[in-house]
């Protein structure tokens, strides 16, 4: 069973925690990561390319030239497609990209990711992540007791419920290689972990998160 230390934001050893292994453990399956990610990358295409028919172009009614007797090939519109400033013939149109994976299957994307990190010891967890205020200097001082180098590409994970945590997602903000998620069912009593996905596990060095996340995490991937 893995197990981390649980340190708080002065970078002080306060305990540890026991991770699961059928989460943080498991042999990671990189063909489902790759789908979960492909899925997502998906989704956020804008899909808004767009170009013109022949039918959608201004003019082109009138018959160019007669159909026979001129010895040029035969043309019934001036804005066909092979004509300069006619249609676009097979050009892109507005298209929706998206699609999506089973729920097993996201699970199990989730589950590889996070052991992947957590093989490369790239997981930290501290016991709470609440700022009084928003304040950029403030989170980097905090990363910098926890031992992360400024330069590192960071994925912080807070509980989602309310604006408890607003300010450390603003305080991230202004720091190019930090991204705060908030991870939970707002407005819901149910505990979970929306928001997590598999893309900025993987796209970041390090994630940072705190023992409640940790717990939720455990309660719906367990």
């Amino acid at each position: 069973m893995p197990q981390l230390e649980l340190m708080n934001v002065e970078g002080k050893k306060v305990g540890t925690v026991e991770l699961k292994d059928t989460v943080f453990g498991v042999e990671p399956n990189y063909d489902v990561m790759f789908r979960y990610v492909h899925m997502q990358r998906a989704g956020r295409r804008a899909g808004t390319a767009s170009t013109k028919t022949r039918s959608e172009i201004r003019g082109g009614g009138r018959k160019p030239w007669a159909q026979k007797h001129t010895g040029r090939a035969r043309f019934g519109s001036s804005r066909n497609p092979i004509w300069r400033h006619g249609g676009v013939a097979h050009g892109p149109k507005p298209k929706d990209w998206s699609y999506s994976i089973n729920k097993k299957m996201k699970k199990l994307a989730l589950r590889s990711a996070l052991s992947v990190r957590c093989a490369e010891k790239a997981i930290v967890v501290v016991d709470d992540l609440v700022m009084d205020q928003p304040k950029t200097k403030k989170l980097a001082e905090i990363l910098k007791n926890l031992g992360i180098n400024s330069s590192e590409k960071v994925l912080i994970v807070v509980p989602g419920d309310g604006d408890k945590y607003d300010n450390v997602k603003n305080s991230g903000r202004n720091i190019g290689e930090i991204k705060v998620l908030k991870a939970g069912n707002c407005g819901s009593e149910k505990p979970g972990i929306d928001g997590l996905n598999v893309f900025d596990i993987l796209n970041h060095t390090r994630l940072v998160t705190t023992a409640d996340v940790v717990q939720r995490i455990e309660e719906v991937l367990g």
